[in-house]
């Protein structure tokens, strides 16, 4: 089985070729940059050093948010369009699913990945390994910061918070939880494309037609467009 993996939905830009549980090849980048225009080249670069060719793919697995809206559609398109293309199966994986996997392997305690979400809120989720596996405690949601780190602290363990976006919430969380609270090495703050891959190795193949990202939220243009449009047919 040779898997390639793509994820776009925040600033990290991450693809891999995993294959008969061996990474082939793993590109990241953390960069402000706009990943429309970068991520067919760096799928190309993948393949090409990895001397495999899309004819070769088994399945394709994509993070389907939540995070960036344009990150997650960028990456979510284009994996559809391949899988389809290709007539392999496309699977998709929580963006927070996918840092949580990479920093809480070894991690005694529950894992709370986060993506800055403005305005003190953040999308987040709470997971832990149990016998190997990751796990989900509580769904992915969007929450004030605040507010998660009051719920987190009734559960008695040591959180191992991780994302690119701790330092705008760690005052806040290291207030309420004191050294409850674990913060992960700014090594492990990407999201590992190979994470990814394996995450979706054995998950079965979605619908590709009615595939889609999971926002948690709506965009506010989309959401004041509805809000607007709602009161015009109600009206």
């Amino acid at each position: 089985m040779t898997i390639l993996a793509i994820d776009t939905s925040n600033y990290p830009l991450g693809v891999a070729l995993i294959e008969d549980n061996q990474v082939l090849g793993e590109y990241i980048t953390n960069l402000k940059k706009n990943h429309s225009v970068r991520i067919m080249p760096a799928i190309q670069t993948l393949m090409k050093d990895c001397e495999r060719v899309p004819a070769q793919l088994t399945k394709i697995v994509v993070s389907k948010g939540p995070g960036s809206y344009t990150g997650v559609r960028i990456g979510v398109t284009i994996a559809k369009t391949m899988a389809w293309s290709l007539k392999i199966p496309l699977v998709g994986i929580s963006s927070l699913e996918i840092i949580a996997a990479g920093a809480g392997r070894y991690f005694d305690g529950y894992i709370s990945p986060l993506f800055d979400a403005r305005r003190g809120q953040v999308y987040t989720g709470l997971y832990e390994y149990q016998s190997g596996e990751l796990t989900t405690v509580k769904d992915d949601r969007l929450v004030l910061s605040a507010d998660w780190a009051n719920s987190l602290k009734e559960l008695k363990k040591p959180i191992l918070f991780v994302g690119n976006d701790i330092p705008l919430h760690q005052a806040v969380i290291k207030d309420t939880l004191n050294s409850q609270a674990v913060f992960a090495a700014i090594t492990e703050h990407n999201p590992r494309p190979s994470e990814l891959a394996l995450l979706g190795e054995n998950k079965q193949g979605e619908d590709i037609h009615s595939f889609v990202p999971n926002y948690i939220r709506l965009a506010e243009a989309e959401a004041k467009w509805l809000e607007a449009n709602g009161k015009i047919l109600k009206g």
